[in-house]
C-alpha cells in the first residue's frame, strides 16, 4: 500500500533517509533532523512531499521524497524526485514499482510532463530496476552541485570579478 505521509512517519522517514545514506556509502551526508523534515514535509508552505509504502501489516517499509521541477522546453512542472528508498526486507515485494507508479500517477493526473531524477553510476540493481520500468537514463547530462563553502563563496562573489546587481 502506498500512503502520503503523515507527521507521524517523520521519525521513519529520517531513519529510512540514513539507512539510504548508509547503503550510498556516505552516511555523513544524512544530517537532516526530524525537525527540518516536519518543516519542509508538513510546514505551512510545504515544498516538498512524501510518501509511504507499507508492508501488509502496516509498517513503513519504504518512502520517496519529492518537489515540483519546472520545464522551460516543455512550459510545465515535473516531479524530481529526491529519494526512493525500500528496506533491504522489503525488496523484491513491489513496494519501489508502486512508489514510482503513484508518482507517475500524480504526474499524469496533475498535468506534470516529467518525472525525474539520479541515480549514483555504481548502483546498478537500482540502474536496472528503473530501466525495468521504461526510465530512459539521460547519460549525456552531467549533474553539477554547489554546497558548503563553494555554495557561500559563489554566493559571496567568490570566483567572480564583482558582485552582480540583481534587479528585482
Amino acid at each position: 500500500m502506498i500512503r502520503n505521509a503523515r507527521v507521524a512517519d517523520v521519525p521513519v522517514i529520517r531513519d529510512m533517509i540514513r539507512e539510504l545514506a548508509e547503503y550510498e556509502k556516505v552516511p555523513g551526508e544524512a544530517r537532516a533532523t526530524e525537525e527540518q523534515l516536519r518543516e519542509a514535509l508538513f510546514g505551512e508552505r510545504p515544498a516538498v512531499f512524501a510518501h509511504i509504502a507499507e508492508s501488509e501489516d502496516g509498517e513503513p517499509v519504504g518512502f520517496a521524497v519529492w518537489f515540483l521541477s519546472f520545464s522551460t522546453w516543455r512550459g510545465a512542472h515535473g516531479i524530481y524526485l529526491e529519494d526512493l528508498y525500500v528496506r533491504p526486507g522489503a525488496r523484491g515485494g513491489g513496494h519501489g514499482k508502486a512508489l514510482l507508479a503513484e508518482l507517475a500517477r500524480t504526474c499524469v493526473e496533475r498535468g506534470y510532463e516529467r518525472l525525474e531524477w539520479s541515480v549514483l553510476d555504481w548502483n546498478t540493481p537500482a540502474l536496472d530496476f528503473y530501466r525495468s520500468v521504461g526510465a530512459a537514463p539521460m547519460d549525456e547530462w552531467t549533474v553539477h552541485r554547489l554546497t558548503d563553502d563553494a555554495l557561500r563563496g559563489l554566493a559571496g562573489g567568490g570566483g567572480r570579478p564583482g558582485r552582480v546587481k540583481v534587479r528585482g
